[in-house]
Order: structure tokens, then sequence, then C-alpha cells
């Protein structure tokens, strides 16, 4: 089954279940070489949608010492494209990563 890393409201079980229909089982763990930024959402639809004008976004350091926290989930492919759905008004991209477990995961 696929990892899918979330730093985010994916973490949230309202979230899950309104995505996959359920509520997924994880452990924490962390993003390797990454770090957040605060990014502004300009569309009024995507800004009523999350009820915020901002969000976070992952960005590339290319350090072992940037850490971003979160949470990885067992998924099955389905529940991948579900969350790319999810995730498509924010521009987001899919890209695979390593965590500090050693794990490799979608994020």
């Amino acid at each position: 089954m696929p990892l899918l890393f979330s730093y985010g409201t994916l973490q949230h079980e309202d979230v899950q279940i309104a995505t996959f229909g359920r509520t997924l089982k994880g452990s924490r763990d962390e993003l390797v070489g990454f770090e957040l930024q605060t990014v502004i959402i300009d569309d009024p639809k995507i800004v009523a949608m999350f009820g915020r004008a901002h969000h976070a976004n992952l960005v590339a350091s290319g350090r072992d010492d940037s850490r971003v926290d979160g949470t990885v989930f067992e998924v099955t492919d389905a529940e991948l494209s579900a969350a790319d759905e999810y995730e498509r008004p924010t521009e987001y991209v899919r890209i695979i990563a390593p965590l500090a477990s050693g794990k490799q995961t979608w994020v």
C-alpha cells in the first residue's frame, strides 16, 4: 500500500471521512529536507471552501536538519487519488520524499 504524509488538514478526522470515507490509521513521523512556508490564497472560492486566506506549503530545503512534523498513513491507490483531488485547488503537486523513519512517502 502507498504511504501518504500529511502535515496539515488531512490529519483531521472530519477531513479524512469527507475525503476517504473512513478514518485513517497513521503514525507520527518527520519529512526530511523540507520546511513550511505560508502561502496566500487568492481565489475567493478556495478561501470560502477552506475558511481561511492562507495555507501551509512545503518548500524543499535540501538540508537533512530541516524537518516537518506530521503523520504518515497507509492508503489505497484510490485514496491516494482522492487526496490528489482534495489538494488540487491549492496547486498541489504530489512527490515522493524521505521520512526520518527511513521510509519513502508521497507528500
